[in-house]
């Protein structure tokens, strides 16, 4: 294997889904301007996510709509006039 290709950065960072509230601690090397407080009482970097194991349809088996950008009414806004 070749050395020296994988970042020495590593450090503990709390990941959170932004659908659910879930969070959980990780080892990452993921760059963050934000903190949050851990149940341990330390603070730890905070990457946030649109989706993790929790929320996303494989792995929860069912559908779950999230309408994070308005994108319906942005589409109904752009071709009603094509569609009178």
């Amino acid at each position: 294997m070749k050395e020296n290709i994988h970042p020495s950065s590593y450090r503990k960072v709390v990941f959170k889904d932004m659908s659910n509230d879930y969070t959980f601690l990780s080892a990452s090397c993921a760059n963050t301007k934000e903190t949050i407080k851990w149940e341990d009482g330390n603070e730890y970097p905070l990457v946030k996510l649109e989706i993790s194991h929790t929320s996303h349809p494989y792995f929860t088996g069912k559908m779950k709509f999230i309408d994070t950008a308005g994108r319906i009414d942005k589409f109904k806004k752009k071709y009603a006039k094509k569609a009178e």
